[in-house]
């Protein structure tokens, strides 16, 4: 379908691809990406740009039906979900050859006694407090795994809560996975995929990549944590945008928007944009967030609405039509954004809704 309307998210592909070449120079060569592609590529959409993701031999989803689309969508290589599914799912998984990771004995009893085949990777739970096997089960864990014939142990792998901020509480997490990982090659021998470190620890713990890394947010283009950009040139990928569709003038003492939240102080001019919560542009943002318009930030007045909201752009110079920038990446950040909102860079991205199109840039070199 033809895109019309003038709210887009515009996602620049060539930056995706400086981003991961960037990341592949930090972790070398011996290091393979697992590029995180859940949510909607965190809302950018790359995951439905097939020749792109297509390039990689695995990818990872949250979930067994993200999984499914991109099977459906054309991509023919390695899918990972990173949360155990659901016993329900499990015609789907083998059905789309979906590799899954898992944790639960319930589950892989209900796996095994399956007369379908199953490729996993075992979690370890070594600090994050969600799920995860204790690692001093590894070797029983493992053992109860190769009772059933049709499951095949692809990978080990756990997650670190803390690689931002914590170095003692995830040098303790590492060293509770390295244990796991010395106890589970000593069964299986040599193991296809060992995994950990997701944006943080690549950053972090660069050392501790095993052969395998789940680049997530720093893939986009953006920081996982304040500095993240001092360690790896990054380009933000994407760009949210909209434009004015209505002006007017109004008085001194003039409401603006539901619950009268804005009175003008002033003469005003007054710019109608068409993105409003409804599409992920935050309430949180009425009467203190900005915008850029012309170069120039204006301030939203009045409670953000579901489809659209209210600028002052009295004193800019603009006409219906032109161009709306939530963020830029120059002027206005994502960040700046999120932190307006009271939220962070990765729900401020990934909660932009379907309804906004997705315009991919790619430009020949």
């Amino acid at each position: 379908m033809e895109t019309t309307r003038p709210t887009v998210m515009e996602v620049d592909l060539n930056a995706f691809e400086h981003n991961i070449n960037k990341i592949r120079e930090y972790v070398g060569e011996s290091v393979e990406l697992m590029p995180v592609i859940k949510a909607n590529a965190y809302g950018t959409y790359i995951n439905k740009v097939n020749e792109v993701i297509s390039e990689f031999n695995i990818v990872a989803v949250a979930t067994v039906d993200e999984a499914v689309e991109l099977r459906e969508q054309g991509y023919k290589n390695e899918i990972f979900v990173l949360n155990q599914p659901y016993k329900d799912e499990m015609k789907k998984i083998a059905k789309y050859n979906i590799t899954i990771g898992i944790s639960s004995d319930s589950f892989l009893e209900t796996l095994g006694n399956s007369s379908e085949k199953f490729n996993i990777h075992i979690e370890i739970g070594t600090g994050m407090g969600r799920t995860g096997i204790n690692p001093n089960r590894v070797e029983e864990y493992i053992e109860k795994v190769k009772e059933y014939k049709n499951i095949e142990i692809e990978g080990i792998y756990t997650h670190l809560s803390s690689a931002d901020i914590d170095k003692e509480y995830t040098e303790k997490q590492l060293m509770y996975f390295e244990r796991a990982v010395k106890k589970a090659k000593q069964i299986l021998g040599e193991i296809k995929y060992i995994h950990c470190n997701a944006s943080n620890g690549i950053l972090n713990f660069t050392e501790n990549s095993y052969n395998l890394v789940r680049p997530g947010m720093i893939m986009y283009g953006y920081e996982p944590f304040e500095g993240a950009k001092k360690k790896i040139d990054l380009k933000p990928v994407c760009k949210l945008k909209s434009k004015i569709t209505f002006l007017k003038e109004v008085e001194e003492g003039t409401s603006i928007g539901y619950s009268r939240s804005y009175i003008t102080r002033r003469k005003t001019k007054v710019a109608t944009i068409p993105i409003g919560y409804a599409d992920g542009f935050k309430r949180e943002l009425s009467n203190k967030g900005y915008v850029l318009i012309s170069g120039k930030k204006a301030p939203i007045i009045g409670s953000i609405c579901m489809d659209g909201f209210m600028a002052d752009v009295t004193d800019i110079d603009v006409s219906v039509g032109d161009d709306v920038y939530i963020w830029d990446n120059e002027n206005i950040t994502l960040e700046e954004v999120a932190k307006l909102a009271g939220t962070m860079n990765y729900e401020m991205m990934s909660t932009i809704m379907h309804r906004v199109p997705r315009i991919f840039i790619k430009r020949e070199n």
